[in-house]
């Protein structure tokens, strides 16, 4: 899929469904706080959702008082979507509309999540790419959180096919650049009653 058409499709998901029609919806993404209270992250961290679209992820964080978060999504849809639902809050957030794997950022994060936006990358090109950009842009000390649907996950997600991933596939894609801190694989239950298994991984930048 080319980047305009995936960017097209995203566009159509965010305009036809409301959030809680979504089968990512989560009121509270409790894994991905878990991984902010595990490593102690600073207030004044620079934080990056990538993928993040309306997600609650940055409402939750701003609520724990982060000063510096930026979100990161495809569809200006879904970040208008969040924008809207933050008020004014909003203003405290830095937006980026742009593709996960052609994205080129201006500073370096300290804390680097992606929650289900890497295994949508399914060319060795554009994977490469965005290992490249995290590789340059987390500090030495930096975090990367990966969250990707695993091998007993679905292997479509928004009628797009994704690469899933195990442990050791995930270590594997990462391991040049960074050492692997845990992964372990938890269901997230869809607004249909269904189960998507996932797995996360998280890392520290190799010095």
């Amino acid at each position: 899929m080319s980047l305009s058409d995936r960017k097209n499709h995203w566009e159509k998901i965010y305009n036809t469904k409301a959030l809680e029609e979504v089968s990512w919806y989560q009121p509270t993404p409790e894994t991905s706080l878990a991984f902010i209270k595990e490593f102690n992250v600073s207030k004044t961290a620079k934080i990056i959702d990538i993928g993040g679209g309306d997600s609650f992820f940055v409402d939750h964080l701003l609520d724990l008082g982060y000063q510096d978060i930026t979100v990161l999504d495809i569809s200006e849809t879904a970040l208008s979507k969040a924008k809207q639902r933050l008020g004014e809050k909003s203003n405290r957030v830095k937006w980026i509309v742009e593709d996960a794997s052609t994205f080129k950022p201006t500073e370096q994060y300290d804390f680097w999540h992606d929650r289900a936006a890497f295994h949508f990358l399914t060319e060795d090109n554009e994977i490469e790419s965005y290992i490249d950009t995290v590789k340059q842009n987390i500090k030495p000390t930096g975090i990367l959180v990966i969250g990707s649907f695993s091998e007993q996950g679905p292997i479509k997600c928004s009628g797009i096919e994704i690469k899933q991933y195990s442990e050791s596939s995930l270590e594997s894609r990462f391991k040049e650049h960074f050492n692997k801190i845990e992964c372990f694989t938890v269901d997230h239950r869809t607004p249909f009653n269904t189960n998507q298994n996932f797995v996360f991984c998280s890392f520290r930048r190799k010095r």
